[in-house]
Protein backbone atom coordinates (compact mmCIF):
# COMPACT_ATOMS: atom_id res chain seq x y z
CA UNK A 1 0.00 0.00 0.00
CA UNK A 2 1.29 3.78 -0.47
CA UNK A 3 1.85 5.64 2.77
CA UNK A 4 3.21 8.70 4.24
CA UNK A 5 4.08 10.79 6.68
CA UNK A 6 4.37 14.28 6.08
CA UNK A 7 5.18 16.66 9.49
CA UNK A 8 3.77 19.84 9.74
CA UNK A 9 2.93 23.30 11.28
CA UNK A 10 5.09 24.88 14.19
CA UNK A 11 3.24 22.21 16.79
CA UNK A 12 4.85 19.12 14.37
CA UNK A 13 1.54 17.67 13.26
CA UNK A 14 1.39 14.55 11.72
CA UNK A 15 -0.53 14.07 7.96
CA UNK A 16 -1.06 10.60 7.15
CA UNK A 17 -1.56 9.91 3.64
CA UNK A 18 -2.91 6.35 2.56
CA UNK A 19 -4.39 4.27 -0.08
CA UNK A 20 -4.36 0.95 -1.59
CA UNK A 21 -1.53 -0.63 -4.17
CA UNK A 22 -3.26 -0.20 -8.15
CA UNK A 23 -5.26 3.20 -7.02
CA UNK A 24 -4.11 6.21 -6.96
CA UNK A 25 -6.61 7.63 -5.19
CA UNK A 26 -5.75 7.96 -1.44
CA UNK A 27 -7.63 9.08 2.07
CA UNK A 28 -5.46 12.11 3.95
CA UNK A 29 -5.65 12.02 7.62
CA UNK A 30 -5.47 15.21 9.32
CA UNK A 31 -4.31 17.79 6.83
CA UNK A 32 -3.05 20.23 9.19
CA UNK A 33 -1.11 22.44 6.44
CA UNK A 34 -2.03 22.67 3.08
CA UNK A 35 0.83 22.76 0.72
CA UNK A 36 2.72 19.81 2.55
CA UNK A 37 -0.05 17.91 1.61
CA UNK A 38 -0.75 19.74 -1.61
CA UNK A 39 2.44 19.21 -2.60
CA UNK A 40 2.83 15.59 -1.89
CA UNK A 41 -0.39 14.42 -3.73
CA UNK A 42 0.76 16.72 -6.75
CA UNK A 43 4.59 15.26 -6.62
CA UNK A 44 3.50 11.72 -6.28
CA UNK A 45 0.18 11.62 -8.90
CA UNK A 46 -2.04 10.97 -6.14
CA UNK A 47 -6.02 12.25 -5.97
CA UNK A 48 -7.31 12.85 -2.64
CA UNK A 49 -10.64 11.33 -2.11
CA UNK A 50 -11.40 11.30 1.62
CA UNK A 51 -9.96 13.67 4.34
CA UNK A 52 -10.39 12.01 7.69
CA UNK A 53 -10.46 13.91 11.00
CA UNK A 54 -9.45 12.38 14.26
CA UNK A 55 -10.60 16.01 16.00
CA UNK A 56 -11.30 18.76 15.41
CA UNK A 57 -8.43 21.49 16.59
CA UNK A 58 -6.98 24.02 14.18
CA UNK A 59 -3.47 21.79 13.97
CA UNK A 60 -5.34 19.14 12.43
CA UNK A 61 -7.29 20.40 10.20
CA UNK A 62 -5.67 23.47 8.61
CA UNK A 63 -5.46 22.33 5.00
CA UNK A 64 -9.20 20.78 4.73
CA UNK A 65 -10.71 23.65 2.90
CA UNK A 66 -7.96 23.36 0.20
CA UNK A 67 -7.92 19.35 -0.42
CA UNK A 68 -12.00 20.00 -0.33
CA UNK A 69 -11.23 22.70 -3.61
CA UNK A 70 -8.60 21.07 -5.46
CA UNK A 71 -9.70 17.28 -5.07
CA UNK A 72 -13.54 17.48 -4.33
CA UNK A 73 -12.59 15.48 -1.90
CA UNK A 74 -15.17 14.03 0.71
CA UNK A 75 -14.74 15.26 4.17
CA UNK A 76 -15.57 12.94 7.42
CA UNK A 77 -15.87 14.40 10.86
CA UNK A 78 -17.68 13.20 14.20
CA UNK A 79 -20.80 15.04 14.55
CA UNK A 80 -19.33 16.56 17.96
CA UNK A 81 -16.45 18.40 16.43
CA UNK A 82 -18.42 18.91 12.79
CA UNK A 83 -18.73 22.98 14.14
CA UNK A 84 -15.15 23.42 14.77
CA UNK A 85 -14.34 23.23 11.09
CA UNK A 86 -16.16 26.01 11.08
CA UNK A 87 -15.41 28.47 13.88
CA UNK A 88 -11.65 29.73 14.80
CA UNK A 89 -12.99 29.74 18.50
CA UNK A 90 -14.00 26.30 18.57
CA UNK A 91 -10.88 24.93 16.67
CA UNK A 92 -8.58 27.33 18.81
CA UNK A 93 -6.91 28.69 15.70
CA UNK A 94 -7.89 32.57 17.65
CA UNK A 95 -5.64 30.98 20.33
CA UNK A 96 -2.67 30.94 18.33
CA UNK A 97 -3.61 33.93 16.28
CA UNK A 98 -3.97 32.01 13.07
CA UNK A 99 -7.11 31.82 11.04
CA UNK A 100 -8.12 28.57 9.41
CA UNK A 101 -10.77 28.81 6.42
CA UNK A 102 -14.13 27.29 7.37
CA UNK A 103 -15.32 24.23 5.85
CA UNK A 104 -18.70 22.19 5.50
CA UNK A 105 -18.32 18.20 6.69
CA UNK A 106 -19.52 16.22 4.15
CA UNK A 107 -20.01 13.30 6.43
CA UNK A 108 -20.50 13.63 10.32
CA UNK A 109 -19.45 10.10 11.85
CA UNK A 110 -20.66 8.54 14.98
CA UNK A 111 -18.44 6.00 15.76
CA UNK A 112 -18.68 2.37 14.55
CA UNK A 113 -18.80 2.69 11.10
CA UNK A 114 -16.87 0.63 8.36
CA UNK A 115 -15.38 2.95 5.64
CA UNK A 116 -13.91 1.64 2.25
CA UNK A 117 -12.41 4.56 0.25
CA UNK A 118 -9.54 4.14 -1.48
CA UNK A 119 -9.14 0.48 -1.39
CA UNK A 120 -9.13 0.60 1.88
CA UNK A 121 -11.08 -0.51 4.92
CA UNK A 122 -11.34 1.83 7.93
CA UNK A 123 -13.04 1.21 11.05
CA UNK A 124 -13.91 4.05 12.76
CA UNK A 125 -13.85 4.28 17.03
CA UNK A 126 -15.02 6.81 19.05
CA UNK A 127 -12.38 8.36 21.48
CA UNK A 128 -14.26 11.25 23.56
CA UNK A 129 -11.82 12.97 25.97
CA UNK A 130 -9.44 15.21 23.97
CA UNK A 131 -12.31 16.68 22.30
CA UNK A 132 -15.94 15.36 22.41
CA UNK A 133 -15.83 14.01 18.93
CA UNK A 134 -12.42 12.26 18.58
CA UNK A 135 -11.67 9.35 17.09
CA UNK A 136 -9.44 6.65 15.84
CA UNK A 137 -9.04 4.95 12.50
CA UNK A 138 -8.03 1.31 12.59
CA UNK A 139 -6.33 -0.54 9.38
CA UNK A 140 -6.78 -3.53 10.14
CA UNK A 141 -5.31 -5.28 7.25
CA UNK A 142 -2.53 -3.48 7.61
CA UNK A 143 -2.61 -3.41 11.65
CA UNK A 144 -2.00 0.54 11.69
CA UNK A 145 -3.55 2.56 13.98
CA UNK A 146 -4.17 6.37 14.08
CA UNK A 147 -5.26 8.37 16.91
CA UNK A 148 -4.90 11.73 16.78
CA UNK A 149 -4.15 13.35 19.93
CA UNK A 150 -6.06 10.45 21.78
CA UNK A 151 -2.76 8.25 22.54
CA UNK A 152 0.77 8.76 22.46
CA UNK A 153 3.98 7.01 23.34
CA UNK A 154 3.82 6.64 26.83
CA UNK A 155 1.06 9.18 27.10
CA UNK A 156 -2.28 10.73 26.14
CA UNK A 157 -3.73 13.84 24.92
CA UNK A 158 -4.47 17.15 26.75
CA UNK A 159 -7.87 17.14 28.24
CA UNK A 160 -7.12 20.98 29.81
CA UNK A 161 -9.51 22.33 26.07
CA UNK A 162 -13.18 22.64 25.86
CA UNK A 163 -14.65 19.50 25.70
CA UNK A 164 -11.92 17.29 27.45
CA UNK A 165 -12.01 14.73 29.86
CA UNK A 166 -9.63 13.16 31.74
CA UNK A 167 -12.22 10.41 32.95
CA UNK A 168 -13.73 10.08 29.57
CA UNK A 169 -10.07 9.74 27.82
CA UNK A 170 -9.19 6.70 30.22
CA UNK A 171 -12.12 5.20 29.27
CA UNK A 172 -11.60 5.65 25.38
CA UNK A 173 -7.90 4.20 25.61
CA UNK A 174 -8.36 1.41 28.21
CA UNK A 175 -11.96 0.67 26.99
CA UNK A 176 -11.74 1.10 23.46
CA UNK A 177 -8.20 0.87 21.91
CA UNK A 178 -6.68 -1.75 23.83
CA UNK A 179 -9.27 -4.73 23.91
CA UNK A 180 -8.36 -4.25 19.66
CA UNK A 181 -7.32 -7.89 18.49
CA UNK A 182 -3.75 -8.29 18.48
CA UNK A 183 -1.53 -5.43 18.04
CA UNK A 184 -0.74 -2.67 16.07
CA UNK A 185 1.19 0.27 15.09
CA UNK A 186 0.18 3.28 16.30
CA UNK A 187 0.14 6.90 14.38
CA UNK A 188 -0.13 9.46 16.22
CA UNK A 189 -0.90 13.19 15.76
CA UNK A 190 2.26 14.51 17.03
CA UNK A 191 6.02 13.01 17.87
CA UNK A 192 7.23 10.01 17.71
CA UNK A 193 4.95 6.48 17.18
CA UNK A 194 3.92 3.78 18.87
CA UNK A 195 2.69 0.16 19.45
CA UNK A 196 -1.05 -0.41 20.67
CA UNK A 197 1.40 -3.88 23.05
CA UNK A 198 3.73 -1.54 24.00
CA UNK A 199 0.94 1.24 25.50
CA UNK A 200 -0.65 -1.72 27.49
CA UNK A 201 1.96 -2.53 28.85
CA UNK A 202 3.77 0.59 29.66
CA UNK A 203 1.32 3.64 29.24
CA UNK A 204 0.98 5.87 33.04
CA UNK A 205 -1.69 7.65 32.01
CA UNK A 206 -4.16 4.31 31.74
CA UNK A 207 -2.53 3.22 35.00
CA UNK A 208 -3.41 5.96 37.17
CA UNK A 209 -6.72 6.07 35.77
CA UNK A 210 -6.79 2.37 37.25
CA UNK A 211 -5.82 3.53 40.29
CA UNK A 212 -8.29 5.61 40.73
CA UNK A 213 -10.75 2.69 40.03
CA UNK A 214 -12.26 5.02 36.85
Amino acid sequence: MYFRQITSGSLGEHIYILGADGTNDVVVIDPGEAQPALDALQKDGLRCVAVLLTHGHFDHIGGVRALKEAYGATIYIHEADANMLKSNRMSLAVLTGSLVKPAEPDVLLHGGETLALAGLTLDVIHTPGHTKGGVCYALKSERKLFVGDTLFLEGSGRTDFPGGSEKELYHSIADRLFPLEGDFDVYCGHEEETTLEHERNNNPFVEIGRRRGW
